[in-house]
């Protein structure tokens, strides 16, 4: 068994947490280098978040941080999308 930790994409990860209504949305903000992953700059899309990441980007205005709380198996509903994260954001 694998026992390296699981990951995912960060595009698709900020898509399915619901931060970004479409994935290109999140792929254009991260491809501008306005995503940090554990207060370091992410200019790749295709970066991979584990469980317990440090995210901070703009949203709607403010900046957000979050904590990776788990990877999403699928764009669900909001209160299934708010279990992936916890806010840090004061």
């Amino acid at each position: 068994m694998n026992e390296s930790p699981a990951g995912q994409r960060l595009d698709r990860w900020l898509w399915c947490a619901r931060f970004f209504k479409t994935r290109g949305l999140a792929t254009k903000l991260c491809q501008a280098g306005r995503v940090r992953v554990n207060r370091r700059p992410v200019q790749k899309a295709h970066h991979i978040l584990r469980v317990g990441d440090i995210l901070t980007f703009p949203q709607a205005g403010s900046i957000r941080v979050v904590r990776v709380e788990a990877l999403a198996e699928r764009r669900g509903p909001a209160p299934e999308a708010a279990r992936l994260y916890a806010n840090l954001d004061g």
